[in-house]
């Protein structure tokens, strides 16, 4: 395999896994680009970003600017002489001079099967629409969002019980294998880039404020499968005697009752718009996370009174 001269772009834990791949293949990391480190913690104090930790680690030089945008960035970036820029999860735009500097351009991991689940959220958005596979797509950058044409795709299955947590895990694993192979095909010569097509697309939209809150007039599969797409975060809530409770796990149960209605004493069983649905872990703020039956004992809830 031929190395190749690269700028690795990224932030997330999701983007560590592909760096140390690379490094690991050989290839020359002229530099690694992360956002810079933000205020956290109880003292508030700057903390790197996962990449910047893992760059570090590796004796790789770290840059952090704000914005790719001024000229000088974009000259100190051209001035690295690349064969490519790999970018994944980095939550920068980057500029048609950015993308335009390296010899064979720049690629980026996405977590879906585009064009499918374009967007911000597509590990959540798979998993709250039912989709029974996923995967991880290299595409060639362009200026449109994730719209660029695909040079590598993985699929991967979605299991029943997946939480976006564990899918989340699984795609980071699977994207460095896909994006050292794809680096692999390009230095060979050897990968040729297909278009994306239209048909399928759909937006992987950012989860907004209030879509966690549970609401009991859906059927219980939907919520089920919203539970499991929102854990670890934001992680589903409900309502309860003026405090909002976090569901961590759930599953779907029997009865029949007014949405909200708790159909069960000795189980945390929850009549939907359509079926029911059984919380098995939940967490009351300040709390530890619990079972439901303890959970029933502690906040003294009686069957037939509504969760809202």
């Amino acid at each position: 395999m031929a190395a190749l001269r690269l700028a690795f772009m990224g932030t997330s834990f999701f983007a560590t896994p592909t760096l140390r791949a690379l490094a690991e293949a050989g290839h020359d990391i002229a530099a690694v680009y992360t956002q810079p480190p933000r205020l956290a913690g109880r003292g508030m104090k700057p903390r790197p970003s996962p990449v910047h930790d893992a760059a570090l680690e590796l004796g790789l030089e770290v840059r952090t600017p704000d914005s790719l945008k001024d000229t000088e960035t974009q000259a100190a970036f051209t001035a690295l002489g690349l064969d490519l820029c790999v970018v994944v999860a980095y939550g920068l735009i980057l500029p048609a001079a950015v993308l335009d500097a390296p010899r064979l351009g720049c690629v980026n991991l996405h977590p879906s099967l585009l064009p499918r689940w374009r967007g911000p959220a597509p590990i959540q958005r798979a998993i709250e629409a039912g989709d029974r596979e996923t995967g991880v797509a290299v595409i060639r950058m362009e200026e449109g969002v994730d719209s660029g044409p695909i040079l590598f795709c993985e699929r991967f299955p979605i299991s029943s019980d997946a939480t976006s947590g564990l899918l989340h895990n699984s795609l980071a694993m699977a994207g460095a294998r896909a994006v050292t192979a794809t680096l692999n095909g390009l230095a060979e010569g050897r990968i040729t880039a297909t278009p994306q097509s239209e048909a399928g697309l759909c937006h992987a939209a950012k989860i907004a404020p209030g879509e966690e809150m549970l609401d009991w007039r859906r059927p219980a599969v939907e919520l089920e499968r919203l539970i499991r797409a929102f854990s670890p975060r934001p992680g589903a809530r409900f309502p309860l005697a003026g405090e909002t409770v976090k569901v961590l796990a759930a599953e779907l149960g029997e009865g029949q009752g007014r949405p909200g209605e708790l159909l069960s004493g000795d189980s945390l069983t929850v009549a939907c718009g359509d079926g029911a649905l059984r919380l098995t872990r939940v967490q009351r703020p300040g709390r530890a996370a619990v079972e439901g039956a303890a959970f029933l004992r502690g906040a003294r809830v009686a069957p037939g009174s509504l969760l809202a």
